[in-house]
């Protein structure tokens, strides 16, 4: 077989451009994000070098050695180029983080710097105040939760897409009946277990899923429940506390309203939207207690009834502020937390 009877992408002028195209754009590369995906477009498995390579399989054993070794020069001098760049890339880029973060360790030093708490736990804090000012108690819970109290008594069946490896971190496997908690909800289990009736209890804590760390996503993040139980609670006595805690975080002027949703562990169960800033915003989830629920924690659910509500802190941080990248309150930068004070 000759030269000419090669596939066109073995063809040394297809080979050489192929090569000339990849060494134009690694040169023009201005930074690391964009060499990153010129090495995609010119050293993965879909570049025209790669698909060449899988051609040699359809060839002699003669060609095989003579396509192989023009393909490989060729790989090896894209692969050359594109570790050169890297390299200047990287120390240019070096180079310009020393230069914008100098710091002129002859200045005046600064005295009387002030301080900030994090937002996060001034929001915990305010909301706290909200309910313990409406009788309220705060009730808190292990971070490290008994697989029942997370899942079971809450009326979610075995089945649930919550309770595989996708959503709960297990402590072990997925056999040990332990997770870490999922919500703050356990604490509603633990305080109707423990607690005499009527019970008003509000409990904000840290929880667990595995969620990736983006914009909007943490696999670390933190709730406020609320939980009340008491002889002929209704959902007009939920819709009034909702509306209350509202005005208290976003201002008199916020509306809510509720749209019918479902729950294993309420029943009925409600999105709790509010009007803020000129757009309504989903805000969190309620609903009066499931009497599966009660049932499971030794209440007579023909003499009482309740409600349960729980809202995201960060949401409602991102909401109040203006944020838009959830990873700006989980990276420690005390630029952030100064942006705010002491105080909300």
């Amino acid at each position: 077989m000759s030269k000419d009877q090669l596939p066109a992408s073995l063809q040394a002028a297809a080979i050489a451009k192929a090569v000339r195209e990849a060494l134009s754009a690694i040169s023009a590369a201005d930074s690391l994000e964009a060499l990153k995906n010129v090495r995609i477009q010119h050293a993965s498995d879909k570049s025209k070098l790669a698909v060449a390579n899988r051609e040699i399989a359809n060839l002699n054993a003669e060609m095989k050695i003579e396509a192989g070794k023009a393909l490989g020069a060729a790989k090896a001098a894209v692969k050359e180029a594109l570790d050169q760049r890297l390299i200047t890339l990287s120390i240019e880029r070096d180079e310009a983080v020393l230069r914008d973060e100098k710091l002129d360790v002859t200045m005046e030093k600064k005295l009387g710097l002030s301080g900030a708490r994090h937002p996060l736990t001034a929001v915990i804090d305010r909301v706290v105040d909200v309910f313990v000012a409406m009788g309220y108690e705060v009730a808190e819970g292990p971070e490290v939760e008994a697989e029942w109290f997370n899942f079971d008594a809450l009326n979610i069946p075995k089945n649930h897409p919550a309770r595989s490896m996708q959503d709960t971190f297990f402590v072990d496997n997925s056999d040990s009946g332990v997770v870490l908690r999922t919500q703050t909800s356990p604490v509603q289990i633990r305080a109707m277990l423990t607690r005499n009736l009527p019970i008003y209890v509000v409990s904000p804590g840290k929880v667990f899923r595995t969620d990736e760390l983006d914009a909007t996503h943490t696999p670390v993040f933190h709730q406020v429940e609320g939980l009340v139980v008491d002889k002929g609670i209704n959902m007009a006595h939920l819709k009034g506390t909702l509306d209350h805690f509202a005005a208290t975080m976003f201002g008199p002027d916020v509306k809510t309203r509720l749209r019918p949703s479902y729950f294993p562990f309420t029943e009925p169960s409600a999105e709790v939207d509010i009007y803020f800033n000129d757009q309504w915003i989903e805000w969190g989830g309620c609903g009066m207690v499931n009497p599966l629920v009660l049932r499971a924690c030794g209440i007579d659910d023909s003499i009482y009834t309740g409600f349960a509500f729980g809202m995201g802190i960060e949401r409602t941080l991102m909401f109040r502020h203006g944020i838009t990248d959830m990873r700006d309150m989980v990276e420690g930068d005390i630029r952030f937390s100064q942006m705010f004070g002491v105080e909300l």
